[in-house]
């Protein structure tokens, strides 16, 4: 399902300023999505990341393990990109979320957190309900058993007892729903190779479920997803590229075939 079918990008600031000054941004031209998975890619400073937190601005995406994108601090330039985005959707949705591979690990400490302070409560009332009946004890303890029995629905014994790659592919499993529209800044930073593939299969299940994905990445097993629509931002307008031209996977394939003509350079 594609959800969100085009952006264009109106009322341009200073060309000279940050987030404005970059080539694609520049260069813009009307961007049209005609498959439910578009991948980003393009070098370190293309604008890969820029655009993809402005698309979030502007649909007003829930985020993961940051603060909202309407309040984060970090995205107060990008929220001025965003202003500029005229967004055309094929059916409005506000199931999905943002997420920042650097944001990530934040989340993973704060559920930790969040379920030790439970647990913590939860031994206070027994603490503080001592002589009183087991029901105003129960009643005391529903808030936050109920909330931590909500985590470990969702989460199991919690992401923090995994390793990055497993927590990050349950973090996905946990919070994909259908009809979503998710924006995903480098997933692949904490999957081995055959966790990426195990995205890939997960990506499959959900596209079949009517979810729209906008994925960053420099991984070309990422961007290997077949049918996908691959943007290279080290082009200006944004051009459509075949995954076997890309430069990403002509390096490593070359890499992987003679190591050794590279190395020996070092």
């Amino acid at each position: 399902m594609i959800h969100l079918r085009s952006i264009e990008l109106r009322n341009f600031g200073s060309q000279n300023e940050f987030p404005f000054d970059i080539p694609v941004i520049q260069k813009w031209e009307t961007l049209q999505f005609s498959n439910p998975v578009t991948f980003f890619v393009g070098e370190n400073g293309s604008g890969k990341s820029t655009v993809m937190e402005a698309i979030a601005c502007a649909v007003g995406s829930i985020t993961v393990g940051s603060e909202s994108v309407k309040t984060d601090p970090t995205l107060t330039e990008i929220r001025q990109l965003a202003k500029s985005m005229k967004l055309t959707w094929n059916k409005r949705t506000t199931r999905g979320f943002f997420l920042r591979a650097e944001d990530f690990f934040g989340y993973v400490k704060q559920l930790a957190k969040t379920r030790v302070e439970l647990e913590r409560d939860l031994r206070a009332v027994d603490d503080e309900y001592q002589g009183r009946s087991d029901y105003a004890r129960m009643l005391a303890k529903t808030p936050y058993a109920s909330e931590l029995h909500a985590l470990e629905q969702r989460y199991g014994q919690g992401l923090e007892v995994h390793s990055h790659g497993e927590s990050y592919l349950e973090l996905f499993q946990a919070r994909f729903v259908p009809g979503g529209l998710y924006l995903l800044d480098e997933p692949e930073a904490a999957l081995s190779p055959i966790r990426q593939l195990g995205f890939l299969a997960l990506l499959k299940e959900m596209v079949v479920r009517e979810a729209q994905f906008m994925i960053a990445t420099h991984s070309p097993i990422v961007m290997a997803f077949p049918e996908a629509e691959i943007l290279s931002f080290d082009h200006a307008p944004l051009k459509n590229v075949r995954w076997e031209a890309l430069e990403h996977v002509t390096l490593t394939r070359d890499f992987l075939n003679n190591p050794d003509s590279y190395l020996h350079h070092l």
